[in-house]
């Protein structure tokens, strides 16, 4: 398991729907090591803090693993690291062996695995694609997010070790499936909604499933 990149950006303004709007989603490689606190990298901020940022979102991994699978399925040749928003492209975490709640070690600091990733427009705004946002939640390719237990400093080719595994066991893809493909599960949802690591917004969710 293993860094590939790091990437960060500062808020820039889009125009969506004739509306300028600030996004922190056009991320862009940083080289040398990025010191990490609790909230965000030197160097990366988000533009929306109700929708995105914050303890529990403070990481977005996504897996370099899923790069060829888009390239192939888009028929696109210019995906870059990044690309999806992404503070770190990593290899060899995937949402159907990470679980919530997944302690690792990145570089120097310590981070634990809080929730999934569900796209807005912004996704959709820098792929180009109409409908991305729908295509990408269908992939359940969703990467994740995370709360930084320790801060530190995090770079490209650093190695990833998992410290200790998250109570409960639930992988990223069983949490993201359950909340949006299988909503009438109550008896998971309340197993969910008990998970000590989930982030208050998903476990919410659950709650109510589970009533």
């Amino acid at each position: 398991m293993q860094v590939l990149s790091v990437n960060v950006s500062k808020p820039v303004e889009i125009i969506y729907r004739g509306e300028a709007v600030m996004t922190g989603i056009y991320k862009e490689p940083v080289n040398g090591r990025v010191a990490l606190d609790t909230l965000n990298f030197d160097g990366d901020a988000q533009a929306d803090l109700v929708a995105h940022g914050g303890p529990f979102k403070a990481v977005y991994i996504y897996p370099h693993e899923h790069y060829a699978t888009w390239a192939e399925e888009l028929d696109r040749d210019d995906l870059t690291y990044g690309q999806f928003g992404e503070n770190l492209t990593t290899t060899g975490l995937l949402e159907t062996t990470v679980h919530i709640g997944d302690v690792f070690r990145i570089g120097t600091a310590i981070l634990e695995v809080t929730q999934p990733r569900v796209p807005c427009f912004k996704l959709e705004h820098k792929m180009a694609i109409k409908g991305f946002m729908k295509t990408f939640m269908q992939s359940q390719r969703s990467g994740f997010y995370l709360k930084v237990l320790e801060p530190g400093e995090v770079g490209a080719g650093d190695e990833i070790a998992l410290v200790r595994k998250g109570q409960g066991e639930m992988t990223v893809d069983e949490i993201f499936h359950l909340l949006y493909f299988d909503k009438s599960n109550r008896v998971k949802a309340a197993a969910a909604a008990k998970l000590p690591a989930l982030s208050p917004g998903w476990r919410g969710s659950f709650e109510q499933m589970a009533q």
